[in-house]
C-alpha cells in the first residue's frame, strides 16, 4: 500500500492570521503544513510580514483601554464560556494536533486536558487580583496594594504541545486585564486558530486576543515593538537566550523556557518493573519530542543498569509505532523529515562516539505511510557524560543509559549539567528521596514521578539554562508575571487646619 499521495501545494487551503477577532488572509510568503504520519502536505500557513505584525499589536493597543476596565469577574464569565467551548470541541482539536504534529490521539486529549485545565486556574482570577488593604498605617492614612494589567504581552510557542503550552500563557494574561498576540509554531498552527475561534465566540472583545503565524519577522517585530510589554517564550535554549536577551533590551519583561535533559535516577531499592514503565513512557511518549522526557537514566549500580536494560529491550519489541489516529499506537511520527534526519544523525554519533546501542529504530518502516518522518526507540547503554548524545537535547525517541556508583554520583551528573528543567527519582528509600528532592539542581522533581508536570495552580519552570526570567509559567507566578503591583497611600487630612510642613523622612507614627 502506497503513502497518501501529496496535493498540489499550489492549490492548497492557506491559513492566515486572527486579528481584531477575524481572520486575516496574507498570501505573501507561505509554508507548507505537512501530516507528518504520510508525508502529505495539508495545507499551508501564511508567513506574517511585519505589516501584518504591527496591525495586530495596533488592535490589542487599542483593546487594552476597555479590556482592563472590564471588572475581572466579567472576565471570568468569558473564561467559564471559553471552557465549557473547548470541552465542545476537544475531539476537532485533538485530530488537528495528531494531523499535524503527529502525537497519538490518546496523547493528544492528554495535552488538550491539561491546557484546560490553565484555562479553569484562570476562571478564579478575581480572587487572585484582589490585593492587599492595611488602614491606618499613620494617622488617618491607609496604604493597599494591587495588581494592575501590564497592556499588549505576547506569546511566542514551539511545535511540541501547540495546544496546550499558548494555553499557558493567553488565559492567565487575558484574565489579569492584559491583551494577547500569540505567534504559534508555523510547523502545526492550525489548534491555536480553533483556539481564536472559540474565544470569539465565548464573548471576547475584538483585539484581546491575536494570532500571527509567521516566522523569525513576526518575532523580531513583537520584540522591537515598543507597544509590547512583555513576552512569554517556549523553546530551545538557544533561541529563549536571543529571545530574553533582545527583548529585555528593549525594555519588556520576558519569560524564556529554554532545552532540557532530564535524567531519571534509579536506585537499587527500586521496583524495576515499575521504573522500566515509567521509563518507556516518559522516554518515548509523543515521540520523545517533550521538554519534560527523561531523555538520561541514571543507574545506581550495575546490576540495577543491567535489568533496567533488559527489561526495556523487552518492552520495545512490543512497542507498537504507527499513524497517531490509529489508538493502539503507543508512538507516531517525528515532526518533520528535517527533524527526523536531526535526530537520526544523533543515533549515529552515538554510536560512533563509542556508546551500545542496544535497541536501534532507525530501519522502522511503517506499512502504508512509508513517506512519513518515523523513527522507532533507541536506547543506548554505557553512555558517558563527555559524550555530545548526553550533553545535548535530542528531542526524539533516544534514551541514554549512564551508570553510576551511588546517588551522590548520580546527583553530580545532573548538578553539573547545564541544563536544570525536569528530573526524578525511583526508590523505596524515604530519606534517599527527600536527600535529593532538597539537594537536586533543578526546578521540577519527582518522586516515583517520571513526568512532574505541574498542575494548573502551582507553576512550571526550570533552572540553570533550562530558564531565562525569574518567574514560571502558569500558576500563581503567571499573575506576577501578567502584572505590575502598584502601591497607593492615602491621607485625607482635616478640613481646615494648616500643618506644619515636615523636612525629616517619615517614620513610624
Amino acid at each position: 500500500m502506497n503513502a497518501t499521495p501529496a496535493k498540489n501545494i499550489d492549490t492548497a487551503e492557506v491559513l492566515g492570521h486572527f486579528i481584531n477577532n477575524a481572520e486575516v488572509a496574507d498570501n505573501g510568503r507561505l509554508l507548507p503544513i505537512t501530516n507528518p504520519a504520510t508525508g502529505e502536505v495539508t495545507r499551508q500557513v501564511a508567513m506574517a510580514s511585519r505589516e501584518t505584525v504591527e496591525s495586530a499589536i495596533t488592535a490589542a493597543h487599542a483593546a487594552f483601554p476597555a479590556w482592563r476596565n472590564t471588572p475581572p469577574a466579567k472576565r471570568a464569565r468569558i473564561m467559564f464560556r471559553y471552557k465549557q467551548l473547548l470541552e465542545e470541541h476537544a475531539d476537532e482539536i485533538a485530530a488537528a494536533l495528531t494531523n499535524e504534529h503527529g502525537k497519538v490521539l490518546d496523547d493528544a486529549m492528554g495535552e488538550f486536558g491539561r491546557g484546560v485545565e490553565v484555562v479553569d486556574y484562570a476562571c478564579g482570577i478575581a480572587e487572585m487580583l484582589k490585593g492587599e488593604y492595611s488602614r491606618n498605617v499613620g494617622p488617618d492614612i491607609d496604604s493597599w496594594s494591587e495588581f494592575q494589567p501590564l497592556g499588549v504581552v505576547a506569546g511566542i510557542t514551539p511545535f511540541n504541545f501547540p495546544a496546550m503550552v499558548p494555553m499557558w500563557m493567553y488565559p492567565m494574561a487575558i484574565a489579569c486585564g492584559n491583551t494577547f498576540i500569540l505567534k504559534p509554531s508555523e510547523k502545526d498552527p492550525s489548534a491555536p486558530m480553533i483556539a481564536g475561534r472559540l474565544l470569539k465566540e465565548a464573548g471576547l472583545p475584538a483585539g484581546v486576543f491575536n494570532i500571527v503565524n509567521g516566522d523569525k519577522e513576526a518575532v523580531n517585530t513583537l520584540l522591537e515593538d515598543k507597544r509590547v510589554q512583555a513576552v512569554s517564550f517556549v523553546g530551545s535554549t538557544p533561541i529563549a537566550e536571543h529571545i530574553y536577551n533582545t527583548g529585555t533590551k528593549n525594555g519588556k519583561r520576558v519569560q524564556a523556557l529554554g532545552g532540557a535533559k532530564n535524567h531519571a535516577v534509579v536506585m537499587p531499592d527500586a521496583d524495576i518493573d515499575n521504573a522500566v514503565s515509567a521509563l518507556m513512557g516518559a522516554a518515548f511518549g509523543s515521540c520523545g519530542e517533550r521538554c519534560m522526557a527523561i531523555s538520561v537514566a541514571v543507574c545506581v549500580g550495575d546490576e540495577v543498569a543491567d535489568a533496567v536494560v533488559s527489561k526495556m529491550q523487552a518492552e520495545i519489541l512490543d512497542l507498537k509505532v504507527g499513524n497517531g489516529n490509529d489508538v493502539s499506537n503507543h508512538m507516531g511520527p517525528l515532526i518533520t523529515k528535517v527533524h527526523h534526519d536531526k535526530v537520526r544523525g544523533y543515533v549515529e554519533l552515538g554510536i560512533e562516539e563509542g556508546a551500545d546501542l542496544v535497541a536501534d529504530g532507525r530501519d522502522l518502516v511503517v506499512d502504508g505511510h512509508e513517506q512519513g518522518f518515523f523513527l522507532g526507540p533507541c536506547l543506548f547503554d554505557n553512555v558517558t557524560s563527555e559524550m555530545r548524545i548526553y550533553q545535548e537535547e535530542i528531542f526524539g525517541p533516544v534514551l541514554c543509559v549512564v551508570r553510576a556508583e551511588s546517588e551522590e554520583q548520580a546527583m553530580q551528573l545532573i548538578n553539573d549539567h547545564e541544563y536544570g528543567n525536569g528530573t526524578c527519582i525511583f526508590t523505596r528509600d524515604g530519606e534517599a528521596a527527600r536527600y535529593f528532592a532538597d539537594n537536586i539542581q533543578v526546578g521540577m522533581v519527582g518522586i516515583n514521578v517520571p513526568l512532574p508536570v505541574p498542575v494548573a495552580y502551582h507553576s512550571f519552570g526550570g533552572w540553570k539554562r533550562s530558564l531565562f526570567g525569574d518567574l514560571f509559567a502558569y500558576g500563581p507566578d503567571s499573575v506576577r508575571f501578567y502584572t505590575r503591583r502598584k502601591t497607593i497611600t492615602q491621607r485625607w487630612p482635616s478640613g481646615g487646619v494648616r500643618e506644619k510642613a515636615q523636612f525629616s523622612f517619615p517614620g513610624r507614627q
